[in-house]
């Protein structure tokens, strides 16, 4: 019996058999799946779970041979690395590199197959490697500070409300989305609240330096803006072409007046912008004698200056086309000039028509109410009594009569011609039009404004593309400015009449693209309108009849179009901006 029975008696000395380290790695008959894992990550064996019947997808990354296996050599090519490995926390993918060793199996296997994770070190490292290959783009507008994932489930109904119709896009739209009201509101504002001056002209300079480096670095941009520099003949800091305006809608706002700084104390005869774009500044003439300028910036609109003459009731008051002197004329045999460098005024030589104004022979020019310089400031032609033309030599200095140009009636308006060579238009009292060539002193051609009566004045645009006449009766014919001075052809003919004021025509202005056309009458209260050139329409949405214009005596567009000065009889300037112009 044997003495301890819980021992057990050896029936025999054992015989162990030396087996090489990994050589039962391939009997999985007493592992479960999570240790064939395990030895899948590890010592890379392929991993099979233990499932009968199946078709499993084996995915390794050493090629399985087709011989018998060889006991005792399953890892003879593998490296220490391979084996071995530190935990630091940063996933167990870094042993692989390379495709993922996982087994996908049917849905009716209840265990996931483990995917190894990216550690965040070398992701970090892949994207400082694409960053500095492919430099970031920079946004162009913010992030939002917070967004609400609701805001797409919100529904708003936009007839309900009063307050929201102003959103429509058309009488029917009642019910948008979230998205679109967010969109709606945002358009709404920027319409209230236009981008500052300033913060449009440092994006511009952004954008602009943007493009300069871009066209540096880049070779082939490069190449591609000097043939668009030789095939022009346009200055290279030339503006861009402006936008065209749709004949519906005027995009205009109110600004602050722009003589509330020293408001005039009679009736504005005159409003006039300097004719340099880079100077904004304002001159207005009223029945005070006194002529003011301001520096217009749409905000405060500092007053500049005032000029007092007492000796000349100022009816008319323009720049010089060079922007150095301002022209000062009245129902007087005689004119001031300003200098507005030196800030020096000067009266008119005596005897500037060939007598002095107590000679008794004062009915030849007693007046320069009718004046106009020629587009380079040379010339000065004076309407006088009876038909005379008086032409006054401007370059020198001197101001001295160099011709006469003669017409069987007075004349009611003069204006220069842009489209051919320079030629002087005259319009009389018989509605009949004159074209005179300096040149030669004599009139090359004459022709009778469409209706025959009543003709009051006309002008055309700094583009030499159309003539304006206007009547007595409010009607406006228009013309192609190159059919009024053609030698060869007959009578021009009108490409429209214009109706929209049933008054007399005292005010005809073009902007600098000729684009707009504002028409205006004082004699009766809030007569204006403004006429889209290109379908020679005018808009219905401004002016109003809610627009506090008054009697409009004088219009005038800045040299860019920005603004627009409106000048009525009592004494105020309405300042708008246009903003068409303005967002350039």
């Amino acid at each position: 019996m044997v003495k301890n029975p819980r021992k057990r008696q050896k029936t025999g000395k054992p015989q162990h058999k030396t087996v090489p380290l990994g050589a039962n790695l391939r009997n999985d008959t007493s592992k479960d799946d999570e240790e064939r894992r395990l030895e899948n990550l590890l010592f890379g064996v392929p991993y099979a779970p233990e499932k009968a019947g199946k078709e499993i997808l084996v995915v390794s990354d050493e090629e399985v041979e087709d011989g018998p296996h060889e006991v005792g050599r399953e890892f003879e090519n593998l490296l220490d690395s391979d084996l071995f490995f530190v935990d630091d926390h940063a996933g167990i993918s870094e042993l692989s590199h390379g495709p993922q060793d996982h087994v996908q199996s049917d849905a009716d296997d209840d265990e996931e197959p483990i995917i190894p994770e990216v550690p965040e070190s070398d992701e970090d490292e892949e994207i400082s490697i694409i960053h500095q290959e492919i430099p970031q783009q920079p946004q162009k507008t913010k992030a939002p500070a917070w967004t609400d994932p609701d805001d797409v489930n919100v529904q708003v109904s936009l007839a309900s409300n009063n307050r929201l119709r102003k959103l429509r896009d058309a009488p029917s739209d009642d019910t948008v989305g979230g998205r679109e009201y967010e969109r709606r509101l945002r358009r709404q504002f920027e319409h209230i609240n236009p981008t500052p001056d300033w913060a449009s002209i440092a994006r511009k300079k952004r954008e602009r330096g943007k493009r300069r480096r871009s066209s540096v670095s880049g070779s082939e941009s490069g190449e591609d803006v000097v043939p668009e520099l030789l095939a022009s003949t346009a200055g290279i800091l030339a503006t861009a072409k402006s936008r065209t305006i749709p004949p519906s809608t005027l995009s205009i706002e109110r600004l602050r007046d722009a003589n509330q700084a020293a408001p005039a104390d009679g009736e504005i005869k005159t409003v006039a912008f300097h004719p340099s774009p880079h100077i904004p500044v304002l001159l207005t003439a009223s029945a005070d004698r006194r002529l003011r300028l301001f520096h217009i910036d749409g905000l405060t609109n500092p007053h500049a200056q005032t000029l007092h003459v007492p000796s000349l009731p100022i009816t008319n008051a323009v720049f010089h086309p060079s922007g150095t002197s301002i022209l000062m004329t009245g129902p007087r045999p005689f004119y001031y000039t300003y200098d507005l460098q030196s800030g020096a005024s000067h009266r008119s030589p005596r005897g500037l028509w060939g007598t002095t104004f107590s000679s008794g022979r004062g009915d030849q020019g007693a007046s320069m109410e009718i004046s106009s310089f020629n587009p380079t400031g040379d010339v000065l032609a004076v309407a006088g009594r009876r038909g005379q033309v008086h032409l006054v030599d401007w370059r020198s200095g001197a101001a001295q009569v160099v011709g006469e140009l003669k017409a069987n009636t007075n004349v009611k308006s003069l204006w220069w011609s842009k489209a051919g060579a320079g030629e002087l238009l005259g319009l009389t009292e018989d509605s009949q039009v004159y074209v005179w060539n300096i040149g030669q002193r004599k009139c090359v051609k004459r022709w009778q404004d469409e209706g025959g009566f009543g003709s009051r004045l006309f002008g055309g645009d700094s583009q030499g593309k159309y003539l304006t006449v206007g009547s007595n009766t409010g009607l406006v014919n228009v013309y192609n400015a190159e059919s009024t001075i053609d030698l060869e052809g007959g009578k021009p003919k009108t490409l429209k009449t214009i109706g929209n004021l049933t008054t007399s025509i005292s005010t005809l202005r073009f902007n600098h693209d000729s684009q707009l056309l504002a028409i205006a009458s004082n004699d009766k209260k809030d007569q204006m309108r403004m006429v889209h050139c290109p379908s020679l329409t005018a808009f219905g949405n401004w002016p109003t009849s809610s627009t506090p214009l008054g009697h409009v005596t004088s219009v005038d567009f800045s040299r860019e179009s920005e603004y627009l000065a409106i000048g009525n009889t009592r004494g105020r300037v309405l300042l708008y901006q246009l903003r068409h112009f303005s967002q350039q």
